[in-house]
C-alpha cells in the first residue's frame, strides 16, 4: 500500500524532530522531507511533491502564510495542516490560514521540553487528520438509492412539518469554520429559531470563531454562557473544552456548559448537544451535520431522528472530510443531503415553513412553549 508522504515545515529543530518521531510510528506515513523555512519548503515541494504538508506559521525568510498563498496558486489541491499555538495570536493566524485554504490545524504542545509527552500529543492530533485528509479513513458504505433517501426508519415529511422549529443544532469539525462562514451569514435577521453550534476547537479558538462570525452575520453570534436563556434569533457557539447542552426549566430553555468527560475524544461533542436537543425539543428541532472527520453526532443524531426531528447533512463533494455527515447519511438519518451552498437556504425554508404551518388554525392543537 502506498504510504502518505508528508513534508514537515517548521523553523524549530525541536519541533521538526518531535513531528518526525510522532509520524514515524505509523507505517502508513513516511516523512517526505523536513524544511526549516518556507523558501526551502517550496523548493522541496517542486522537486519531491508530498501528499500533505504540515506548516508552521511564523518562520524566517518566508512565513507559513506566504507559503500557503503560493501553494493555493501552484498546487490548490495539496492538503495543508497548520501548526498553531494556543494563544490569541496563534488563533487569529490560524483562522487567517483556514480562510486562505489550509484544510486543518493542530496545536503545538505547550511544553516541547517534555519530548515524549509532546510526541504523544502530536501523534494523537496529527495522524488521524493526515489520514482523513489523504483519504485513508474507515470506509463509509454508500446508501442504496439516491442521495437523501433514508435507508431505514420513518423521517418527517419535509413538506408537512407542522410544529414550529425552535432550535437549529449544528455539528461540524474539520473544514467547519469555513463552512459556518458560508452558512450562518445567510440566515436572516428575523429568523424565528435559536441556533446552537458545536465546532471541534480548543479554548480561545472558539471565542475567535464567534467574534469573526458575529462580524459577518445578521444574527448575533457569541460563545455559549452557562445558564444563558436560549433566545430565538441568536447563534451560540460551544466554548472550547466544554460541552454545551440545553435544559428546560418551566417555559424557558437554558444553555448549559459542561466540563464532563470528552465523548468521541471531543469536548465539545456534537452528541452531547444533539441528545439534549432531542430530549427538550423533539420534533421542534432541526439538526445539521457538516464537514468533519469521525462520527461525532451519529449517536445523538439517532436520538434526534427517533424524537421526530429533521436532520440535514452536507454532501461528500463539498465536505473537506465526509466523516461526520457521511455516517449520518449511511445510517439513514438524513432527510436531505445537500451541497454546502444550499444548506442555509434549506434551513431558512424549513424553519419558516414550520412556523407558518404551526400557526395555521387547523394545527393549533399544538401548545407552543413561549420563550
Amino acid at each position: 500500500m502506498k504510504r502518505i508522504r508528508v513534508l514537515v515545515v517548521d523553523d524549530s529543530v525541536v519541533v521538526r524532530r518531535i513531528v518526525k518521531e510522532a509520524l514515524a510510528s505509523d507505517p502508513a506515513i513516511e516523512i517526505g522531507g523536513l524544511a526549516a523555512n518556507g523558501r526551502i519548503a517550496l523548493s522541496m515541494i517542486e522537486q519531491y511533491p508530498p501528499d500533505l504538508v504540515t506548516l508552521d506559521i511564523e518562520m524566517p525568510e518566508l512565513d507559513g502564510m506566504e507559503v500557503l498563498r503560493q501553494l493555493r496558486v501552484k498546487r490548490p489541491a495539496l492538503p495543508v495542516i497548520m501548526f498553531s499555538t494556543l494563544t490569541e495570536r496563534g488563533a487569529a493566524a490560524t483562522f487567517d490560514a483556514l480562510a486562505l485554504g489550509a484544510r486543518d490545524y493542530v496545536t503545538k504542545p505547550a511544553n516541547v521540553g517534555s519530548v515524549m509527552s509532546s510526541i504523544e500529543a502530536i501523534r494523537n492530533q496529527l495522524i488521524p487528520k493526515i489520514k482523513a485528509l489523504c483519504g485513508d479513513v474507515e470506509a463509509i458504505s454508500r446508501p442504496a438509492g439516491p442521495g437523501g433517501k433514508a435507508l431505514h426508519g420513518i423521517l418527517p415529511a419535509l413538506s408537512s412539518v407542522v410544529r414550529p422549529v425552535e432550535v437549529v443544532a449544528i455539528g461540524t469539525s474539520t473544514g467547519g469554520p469555513n463552512a459556518l462562514a458560508q452558512v450562518l451569514p445567510q440566515i436572516p435577521q428575523d429568523f424565528p429559531a435559536a441556533v446552537v453550534v458545536v465546532q471541534h476547537m480548543p479554548p480561545t479558538f472558539t471565542r475567535f470563531l464567534a467574534e469573526r462570525l458575529n462580524g459577518d452575520c445578521r444574527l448575533p453570534v457569541a460563545e455559549a454562557v452557562d445558564n444563558q436563556w436560549l433566545r430565538p434569533g441568536t447563534v451560540s457557539i460551544a466554548p472550547g473544552d466544554y460541552h454545551v447542552a440545553v435544559e428546560q426549566r418551566g417555559t424557558r430553555v437554558y444553555l448549559r456548559t459542561l466540563h464532563t468527560p470528552p465523548e468521541n475524544s471531543c469536548r465539545p461533542a456534537v452528541d452531547v448537544l444533539f441528545r439534549s436537543v432531542a430530549r427538550v425539543y423533539g420534533p421542534r428541532a432541526l439538526g445539521v451535520v457538516m464537514t468533519g472527520m469521525g462520527q461525532d453526532g451519529l449517536r445523538g443524531g439517532e436520538q434526534l431522528h427517533d424524537a421526530g426531528a429533521i436532520i440535514l447533512a452536507q454532501d461528500e463533494a463539498t465536505s473537506v472530510v465526509w466523516g461526520m455527515p457521511g455516517f449520518i447519511v449511511q445510517a439513514g438519518l438524513a432527510a436531505k443531503v445537500l451541497p454546502l451552498p444550499e444548506i442555509a437556504m434549506e434551513v431558512v425554508r424549513l424553519v419558516r415553513e414550520s412556523h407558518r404551518a404551526g400557526n395555521a388554525p387547523e394545527n393549533r392543537t399544538y401548545v407552543h412553549q413561549p420563550h
